[in-house]
């Protein structure tokens, strides 16, 4: 099924390769620490424990609520309508109640610019407005991503929080914001408050303790050279994608994309870099 959110650097282009890439009946408990979007997690059929996670506190709770409360928040989305006027009056309310918040979010990312996630050095979200003519309440695809998260397991937090989560035989996911990108697009500079190069390095270590686990992962990360020195625990495989940013400063065309992992088969030999 489809994400219900739109994710700036979200997983999308990777659905058509990942059935070549994983066959969960090989694995135990899946583990998404980047959640976005949740392109990957909402393709595969799950039919182990699924653990999900991502530092972004708005993005988890709106899953949360989108699990335990669709109703309510449709039925919330439903007062909400799409226009820069009403866009601009909901952005800066701070809602108390968190299935308000979850609509909000919703309603904000369906309505904004490029469905980026941005806020200020004060943490208040500034996206611009989108002039989206598509319908921001999707409600079927809500009630069927409601369905796909029961008994998923839903948390706030950095990746490293979630190591003792990990054992033998899961496979874990890893999606980071890009530190270094493909083309100058205006968001280095976002990219590296929210991930800097300390944090890929981080990612690195914790990828050798998913290793030292007896456990598989899958990284994507921009095809640069510094990105293939850090993660250096195995061959990078090389997917080509399209820009999906677009945007005065952009250049719109296709990207090659590093993805690392430690699962073996024939897709991913052939694919090597």
């Amino acid at each position: 099924m489809k994400p219900f959110l739109r994710w700036a650097g979200g997983k999308k282009w990777l659905v058509k390769h990942i059935d070549s890439i994983i066959n969960l009946n090989h694995f135990k408990n899946y583990h998404e620490l980047f959640l976005g979007g949740g392109s990957i997690f909402f393709h595969l059929n799950h039919t182990n424990q699924v653990f999900l996670s991502d530092l972004n506190g708005d993005l988890i709770n709106t899953y949360l609520q989108v699990r335990d409360n669709v109703e309510d928040v449709i039925n919330h989305l439903n007062t909400f309508t799409n226009s820069e006027e009403f866009y601009y009056q909901i952005r800066p309310i701070q809602f108390n109640d968190p299935i308000e918040q979850a609509a909000q979010f919703i309603y904000l990312n369906q309505t904004s610019f490029n469905g980026i996630y941005r806020v200020n050095l004060n943490g208040v979200y500034n996206v611009p407005y989108g002039r989206r003519t598509k319908d921001f309440i999707q409600a079927d695809l809500l009630r069927d991503a409601s369905l796909k998260l029961q008994g998923v397991q839903l948390a706030t937090g950095p990746f490293y929080d979630f190591a003792d989560e990990i054992t033998e035989g899961d496979l874990v996911f890893l999606d980071p914001p890009y530190t270094i990108t493909h083309n100058n697009n205006g968001f280095i500079k976002y990219n590296e408050h929210l991930f800097s190069e300390e944090d890929q390095r981080g990612l690195s270590t914790f990828i050798q303790q998913i290793i030292d686990a007896g456990a598989y992962y899958i990284l994507t990360n921009a095809a640069h050279h510094d990105i293939q020195t850090i993660f250096h625990h195995n061959p990078p495989i090389t997917l080509s994608r399209a820009s999906l940013i677009g945007g005065k400063q952009a250049k719109r065309g296709r990207y090659e994309e590093f993805l690392f992992t430690n699962i073996e088969n024939e897709f991913i030999e052939a694919n090597r870099y």
